[in-house]
This record gives structure tokens, sequence and C-alpha cells, in this order.
């Protein structure tokens, strides 16, 4: 099996993020005009909310930020994602990296990897997140392929190979009927060989905690960094990150812990605080 230069003999974390143990935090878009839940929001409303999440996050000492509309439930199949969703995202995104200055990254919802290069090409991000790279599975919003070999092509013509891919293994929110006769071995093994840079592990949902098994089994089976996706807390962090390679984070850094609340400084100060320490552990 041959793998790029770009995959695995090249450590993104560490490129991006100038640490060994990442700490990204979410930003949940508010619903942008157009979709079910958006309430005549102006748009510059929209663009404020997000980028006070993303000087909290910033102020409190995160070390990259990750874009998400994820106002936009019910999410759509990508080749239904329009143009609007495009321009909002670009605009958000771009607004944040000015103001922070920070590493970020895009993930357009649901699982649409060519308007999330798009986005990130024309913003300045350094990474998107692809919850199904390769392989499929049955998600809320029905059949989800994976799409690297369009994706990869598409990043070439539009020259942004220097964006990175944080593709999923086992992605959250979904059922694996259709790939069950294959191993999380097998499925994240393939993310590599359709070059990936960075595994992403999850728990079953938005907040639930990736478990100690599932993180060892993704971690076993590729030599690319792995991350995890979802349920880093306080508490359990130096548990999870002393096996992963860093964490993309948001509910348990909003107010109250819950993901659609605006971003709670205080928590983000404590929980780097605790990263920091494990860090100085490790040095």
């Amino acid at each position: 099996m041959t793998i790029s230069a770009k995959g695995a003999g090249s450590d993104q974390i560490l490129n991006i993020f100038n640490t060994r143990r990442a700490v990204i935090g979410v930003i949940h878009c508010p619903a942008f005009p157009g979709t079910p839940r958006y309430r005549d929001m102006p748009v510059e409303a929209i663009y404020d909310a997000a980028l006070r999440d993303a000087h909290a996050y910033a102020e409190g000492g995160i070390d990259g930020l990750i874009v998400e509309n994820h106002g936009d439930i019910p999410f759509l199949r990508p080749v239904d994602i329009g143009p609007e969703t495009v321009a909002y995202m670009t605009a958000i995104t771009r607004r944040v990296i000015a103001e922070t200055g920070l590493p970020t990254g895009v993930n357009m919802l649901a699982n649409a990897p060519i308007p999330a290069l798009a986005v990130a090409a024309a913003s300045g991000a350094r990474f998107i997140r692809v919850n199904q790279w390769a392989n499929a599975y049955v998600a809320n919003e029905g059949l989800m392929d994976g799409d690297a070999g369009r994706a990869l092509r598409f990043r070439r013509q539009i020259a942004a190979d220097d964006v990175a891919i944080f593709a999923d293994s086992h992605v959250k929110h979904g059922a694996h009927a259709i790939t069950a006769d294959r191993s999380i071995e097998e499925l994240t093994r393939d993310l590599e060989f359709f070059d990936a840079d960075v595994v992403i592990a999850t728990g079953q949902r938005t907040g639930d905690a990736v478990t100690d098994a599932e993180l060892a089994t993704v971690s076993g089976a590729t030599g690319l960094p792995v991350i995890v996706g979802s349920g880093v807390t306080e508490d359990n962090a130096a548990r999870i990150l002393s096996q992963a390679r860093g964490t993309i984070i948001g509910s348990s850094l909003k107010e109250g812990g819950v993901w659609w609340n605006p971003v709670d400084q205080a928590r983000v100060r404590s929980f780097m605080a605790r990263v920091t320490a494990l860090r100085e552990a490790e040095a």
C-alpha cells in the first residue's frame, strides 16, 4: 500500500497547531437564512455570535478553532447544500481567522467535503473535518457516501493541497450496517489509504465520549495522528488525551455544558489549565 507524503509521513497536528496535544474549539454557527430554524436574525448578528465564541475560546487559551454550520438542522445531503451556505461559512471563517489568528478548520454539515474545501480555500482555513471520507453509512439524513475521490480531485483543481483532511472513523450519529462485515481497524486503514491526514475517533453522538477500547482500536490501526471528536471534558481529559493527539471540543466548554449555548470563557481557561498541566507532565 502506498501512502502519499502528505498523509502518514506528515504530522499535521504538530504542523498546524505547533503542539503535540491540540485542543480545537467548535464554533456552532446559528441557523443561516433559508434554513428551518432561522428566525429573521440579521446576518451581522450571526457573524457577531460566531465571533463572540471565537474570542472566548482564544482568550481562554485554545489552540485552534473549527467552524460548523450546526444551526442548519435538519442538515442536507452534500449535493443539496446551496451556494448561500458556502458564502455565509466563508464570511464567518475569514472573520474568525482575521480576528483571532488561530489555526481554523471547517466542517460543512452534513458530510460535505467539497463545499468545505471551497470555504477553506477562500477563507484561509487550514483543515476540514469530514464525517465520512471513505466507505458509507446511514445517517439521520439518509445514505452518506465517502467522497474522498471527488474531494481530492477538487482540492487539486482549486490549488488547495495545503488544506488538511481530518476524517472520522466509525462516525457518530449513524448506523454502520452497510460496513458491518468490516472491522473498525479496516475502516480506519481505509482513511489512511484514501490520503486523510488526521483520524478522528468519536462517541455515538455530540457530547458522548469515545470508549477507551474504541480509541485504542482506532489508534492501533493507523500511523496517522488520532484525535477525539466528542465527549471530552475536564474530568476525562487526562485519560483521553494520554491516548490521543488532541480533541475537537464544544459542548463541555459552553454555558451549562450545552452545545447550542455561548462559549463560557471560564470553562475554556479551566480546561486549558488542565491540558497545560498534562503537557508539562509529559515534557
